[in-house]
């Protein structure tokens, strides 16, 4: 397994990516194909990322639906015909802010703040 630290800084990327390509807002990312097409991506990679984290790491941060995050990720990956664009629009705007918010704080009690 590779450094924990490592995926968290590879989901702290995803978000910050997902955050530039909603920042003009709901509308704009609802007509945008581009913009949805690449925040979906960030959430497979987020999935997967999150997937690769030890379980201890995760358990020390029970304010995050772990398995919520690996459940979107097999959602988009295999159910992609079923997903809603508009409910993908609010789980970023509802979980993202959490979801750095929590990454962060887990690389600064790992001393890690970029790569190496």
């Amino acid at each position: 397994m590779k450094d924990p630290g490592l995926y968290l800084l590879h989901i702290r990327d995803c978000l910050a990516r997902i955050e530039q390509y909603t920042a003009d807002g709901r509308e704009t990312f609802l007509a945008t194909d581009v913009a949805q097409d690449a925040v979906l991506r960030n959430l497979q990679t987020i999935g997967q990322s999150v997937a690769r984290l030890p379980d201890e790491l995760k358990a020390s941060h029970p304010e995050i639906d772990w398995r919520g995050i690996v459940g979107l990720r097999n959602v988009l990956v295999h159910d992609y015909l079923g997903v809603n664009i508009v409910r993908v629009w609010e789980t970023v705007e509802r979980d993202i802010p959490a979801l750095r918010r929590t990454v962060d704080a887990m690389l600064h009690e790992m001393g890690t703040t970029s790569p190496e």
